[in-house]
């Protein structure tokens, strides 16, 4: 005999794929979509509670199996993390999609793993740091006020500062002044993650 009876047991297919697990499994996540699949209440009220969130299709009772209309792949990540507490993302799928999924079955974000953090944010650093530069990119005194600060403010014959001059400032500031915008701090702060491989690659080789 089993250590689990067939009660206890449970079916989950998402987008076509099957999954199985035990309700023991759901409830490490306490609050979750899926910890109320485990919970001790009856089906039909845990069928109304499904039914408010769009995502979730069927239950057949005949096969005790809960079909769900979301993205296979990403959910074999969310399933391991009730299986073994951690939480990774997929590199193949980008941040916005991860994040969509997570929200779906009631996960917060913050619970990615710090070794996939940075593959989950980078998609959104880049917008933000896109954003940055578009909110500038038209404040001409801002512009003329960094430039006058380092130096630069070469001008065409019509008036006029280039392209390059207008850049290069903000562009300079990116690489040497953490402080300067929030694009510059999201470098650095890749950087910082980006340090630790680098400081202890060399100890590793002399041990041998």
């Amino acid at each position: 005999m089993g250590k689990f009876d067939d009660n206890e047991r449970i079916i989950l297919n998402v987008g076509g794929t099957r999954h199985e697990t035990y309700k023991s499994t759901l409830k490490t996540l306490p609050g979750t979509r899926l910890a109320l699949l485990a919970s001790d209440s009856d089906i039909d009220s845990v069928l109304d509670q499904l039914q408010q969130v769009p995502g979730f299709i069927e239950y057949d009772a005949r096969t005790n199996e809960y079909f769900f209309d979301r993205h296979p792949g990403v959910f074999a990540y969310v399933l391991n993390y009730y299986r073994t507490g951690k939480l990774h993302c997929p590199a193949d799928v980008c941040g916005p999609l991860f994040e969509e999924e997570l929200s779906f079955w009631g996960i917060d974000e913050t619970d990615v793993e710090p070794c996939c953090w940075m593959t989950y944010r980078q998609h959104r650093d880049a917008e933000e740091a896109l954003d940055v530069f578009e909110l500038n990119v038209d404040n001409g005194d801002e512009d003329d006020d960094i430039g006058k600060r380092l130096g630069i403010e070469d001008v065409a014959a019509d008036g006029n500062i280039s392209l390059w001059r207008k850049w290069q400032p903000r562009i300079w500031n990116l690489f040497e002044d953490p402080y300067s915008s929030r694009a510059a701090r999201v470098r650095a702060h890749r950087c910082v993650w980006g340090s630790p491989t680098n400081t202890t690659t060399p100890l590793h080789r002399n041990t041998h």
